[in-house]
Parts: C-alpha cells; structure tokens; sequence
C-alpha cells in the first residue's frame, strides 16, 4: 500500500477514537498526538503538522456535532475532511475539448518522466483514445531507446530522431503526423537542477508546441524538497499540475504530497507501482479515504470499468450474492480481479476491507497460481467443478497425477472457495450490514462510514 506505515497509525488512531467510551479533552489531545507522530513519520513538514491538528482541535471545540451523528462520528469526519481539505479538496479534472490534446512533461533528471509518459499514455489509451508519444530528450544517452521500449509495452505509436539535436525541430518535423492523434504525450528534457539551459529549452517548446498541460513529474523520494520544485518549475515553466512518481517505493511521499499541495501546484496523477498500469488518477477524498481505511468505491469502479464487461460483471455477481457459484465461478472471479490489478490494491479500494484481517493468501493470488489451478480444474469432473466438497483424497490424488499440479496447490484452490463462500454467508447473514461483518472478521470500520 501507498503510504502504508502513515495508513496503519491513522486507522489505529481512528479506532481508538471508535472504541473510547467519552469524547473528552483526554481523547482529543492523545488524537493530536497520534496524528503528530503519525504526520511527521511520514514526512510531512513540521510548521505544517503543527496547523493541520490546530484546525482539528479548533474544529472539534468550535463546531456542534450535526444531526445523525455522535461526538466520536464528529470528530473522525473532522479527520478526514482536514486531510482531503488540505491535498487539494477535488480531483483535478482534464478536459479534452480538442484534438490533438498535447500534454507536456517537464522536470528534472531521475524524476520518472519518461516511465510516467508511458504508463499516461496507457492510461488514456485504456479510455479508448488513440495515443502517441513524442521523445524530445536530446540529451540524456539512451533516452530514445527507452521510450521506444515503454511505447512498447503502452502499446502506441512513438515518434523520435535520434540523430537531430533540437527538440522544437523534431516537433516541427512530425507535425503533421501528430495531428491525426488524439493525445500526444510529449517528454521532454531533464537537468540535476533547473538551470537556465532548461528554463530556456522548456520555454521555447513550449511556446511552439503550445501544450494543454503541462505537468511537473516529481518523485516522491525528494519529499518536503517536492514544494521548492514545484514553487520554481511553475513560476519559470507555468506548470498546471504534478505528477508524483514512485509514490509505492518510499516512506517519504507524504512530504511530496503535501509540498505540491503548499506550493498551490494541484496533483494530478500518482505513481504506485512498476508496471504499466500503475497509476492513478490522484482524487484527494479517495486517496485519505483509502489510507483511513475507508476506501475508494470511485477508484474501485473506474479499474472495474477498464478491465470487465458490465454484463458479466453483474451475472457473477448476482451468482456469488446467492452462494450459487462453483470453481470454474470462482476462478473467473479471481482472473477478472487479477486484471485490476493486485488483489492487495482492490482492498484497499472497497470500504472497510483494509482493516479486516483476511488471509494472506486471499490477497496474494499470483498469475502463475491461477495458472496451475486452471489446468488443474481441466483433470475435474462436472460433479468435482460443481461440489468441491466431495473432494476425496483419492481424488485429489488423480486430479494431481492427470495436471501434473501439486495436491497441496490443488487444495489452496479448495480452501479459497471455501473462504469465499464463508464471506458470502457473512453478508447474507448480516444482511448486507459491513460493521456486522467486520466484527466477525475481528475488524473495525470507522464509526459514521457505513455501506
């Protein structure tokens, strides 16, 4: 998880909010405490901490607790609106009103520009827009091989020269072949620092590709360094919004986050992974939802959007409400999910579930896992498909010797669909009721969230 430390402190913070018994003084400075520890653990500024728990302990004895919640409801929304306030409040929106739609990417060397032009330009292909990148980095040695390389894992078009040596002169060159493209992705440059070269180099690109956006990409790993970056690419470059990279790999992003939040420069997407897919477009109310362990049901719905057909998204799910599934139900499930991506992140998204204690190995499905259970259901029988509890170890036995797979991996696909058909019992039990739910799996959801 993105900020997994910061998430664990908060959702402990907030449960101890949940379980006291009064909402006195005592609970409130123990909160700010907590909060504190938990802010500057994660890198984000001294001076700034020090405001954002003022304004919650201000908020908490100024303001009567509305209608329909109780003091301890209160005080966590409190929470939670301070810290979605504070990152920006609203998903930054791009409005493509016209095509060729041209986003420029500046920033300094290391950044991840080239990697964030690759997994943008899949990001705006998964939309259904017709994409291409454009490789303006003249300078840094093996920078054209690289995004003839990232273009192909996006699977787009990419157009380069190797051999010229002035960025505006490539631009002028493929003009015309840019504009039978939706979106054009442009990387360009970057230097150790923002020297005048650069300066000079952005500005004339920019005056002669004239771009929609043009986003600053920052890594994460510089934290509280993110504000000055962003306070001096805006002020030499009229940057309209941040990209954060590598935000999975360091324990520093929320100095960067709340920098480029201080320096007015609104984030825009967000790096959480490696792979291609592995950003996100960065929504303030989910992304503080998902590290209080709230959830991102907006996220969540976008990533099921991408990769299932609405209507056989909505067949197993009726079939998984009733109970009614079997192993190959279940294995579509599972392999629809993967395509999401990791089971760990689709937690994360859905309210509540990140504070359940699930099995590790309900999170930890690996392609090459699915793999064998597949070829392991085609040596079943329909009666074995549809009733796994019949299996036998004479059957296990057989079904190992006819797939070649282990009887142990076989039995991990047994246990799996017995789990799942408990946390199906779980919610028909409680009648859809999560808090009921949670308590079962020894979890907690914050008070005044309810599904």
């Amino acid at each position: 998880m993105v900020l997994e430390k910061l998430g664990d402190s908060l959702k402990s913070t907030l449960q101890k909010i949940a379980r006291a018994v009064f909402v006195d003084d005592k609970l409130i400075n123990e909160l700010v405490k907590d909060l504190q520890r938990a802010l500057l653990q994660a890198d984000v500024n001294v001076q700034l901490v020090f405001d954002l728990t003022t304004n919650i302990k201000e908020r908490i004895k100024k303001e009567e607790t509305p209608g329909g919640l109780t003091k301890k409801e209160h005080l966590i929304n409190i929470v939670y609106e301070t810290l979605v306030d504070f990152l920006g409040k609203e998903q930054y929106k791009i409005d493509i009103k016209e095509k060729p739609f041209v986003i420029m990417l500046v920033g300094l060397f290391g950044s991840g520009k080239t990697t964030s032009a690759g997994k943008l330009a899949k990001y705006f292909t998964k939309r259904g827009n017709k994409v291409a990148l454009l490789g303006l980095d003249i300078h840094r040695p093996a920078a054209m091989e690289q995004i003839e390389q990232i273009a192909k894992q996006a699977n787009v078009s990419v157009f380069l020269d190797k051999k010229e040596k002035n960025p505006v002169t490539i631009y002028n060159n493929y003009k015309n072949e840019l504009d039978k493209f939706d979106i054009i992705i442009v990387d360009t440059a970057g230097r150790d620092a923002l020297s005048k070269d650069l300066v000079e180099e952005i500005e004339s690109l920019n005056n002669e590709i004239k771009p929609n956006e043009n986003f600053l990409v920052i890594s994460a790993d510089i934290g509280q360094a993110a504000q000055r970056q962003a306070e001096q690419f805006h002020k030499s470059c009229n940057i309209t919004g941040v990209i954060v990279s590598k935000m999975d790999g360091t324990a520093r992003g929320g100095g960067a986050l709340t920098a480029c939040s201080v320096a007015k420069a609104p984030i825009v997407f967000i790096g959480v992974g490696e792979k291609i897919d592995d950003l996100e477009h960065f929504n303030p109310k989910g992304f503080v939802g998902r590290i209080l362990g709230m959830g991102d049901l907006e996220a969540l719905l976008e990533k099921a959007k991408e990769a299932i057909k609405v209507e056989d998204a909505e067949d197993l799910g009726k079939r998984f409400l009733k109970g009614e599934f079997n192993l190959l139900d279940l294995y579509e499930q599972m392999a629809a999910m993967k395509s999401m991506g990791s089971l760990k992140k689709l937690v994360e998204m859905i309210p509540g579930f990140s504070s359940l204690h699930l099995p590790k190995e309900m999170l930890d499905v690996q392609e090459g896992k699915l793999d064998k259970w597949k070829v392991a259901m085609q040596s079943m029988t329909k009666e074995e498909l549809e009733d796994p509890d019949i299996m036998s170890n004479e059957r296990l036995e057989r079904i190992s010797k006819g797939s070649g797979v282990q009887i142990s991996t076989i039995r991990e696909l047994i246990k799996q669909y017995r789990q799942s058909k408990k946390m199906v019992k779980l919610f028909k039990g409680s009648k859809g009721d999560m808090g009921k739910v949670m308590k079962k799996f020894g979890g907690q959801l914050p008070a005044g969230f309810k599904m």
